[in-house]
């Protein structure tokens, strides 16, 4: 199974388009991401991350419904069984 999970771009770093790569805000967590799929980003832009990769530029609706979905998993498993 594959999982990719929409983060904030904070920065980009670099011009050479298959190299270039963002800083991804995951909720506080910040990584590095390349961006070589995504040539049309811009800084404060939400993508999906796979493996490392940026592989589209996301809805900021979108990628709050998927927030709220992951919150209210953390909540149901922090819940006495």
């Amino acid at each position: 199974m594959c999982l990719a999970v929409p983060g904030r771009l904070i920065s980009i770093d670099g011009d050479d388009p298959l190299t270039r790569q963002g800083r991804v805000d995951f909720g506080g967590v910040i990584k590095s991401v390349n961006l070589a799929y995504v040539p049309e980003v811009q800084e404060q832009d939400y993508v999906l991350v796979h493996v490392g990769f940026a592989i589209t530029v996301v809805d900021p609706l979108e990628a709050e419904r998927v927030f709220e979905y992951l919150r209210t998993l953390e909540q149901e498993a922090d819940e006495p069984q």
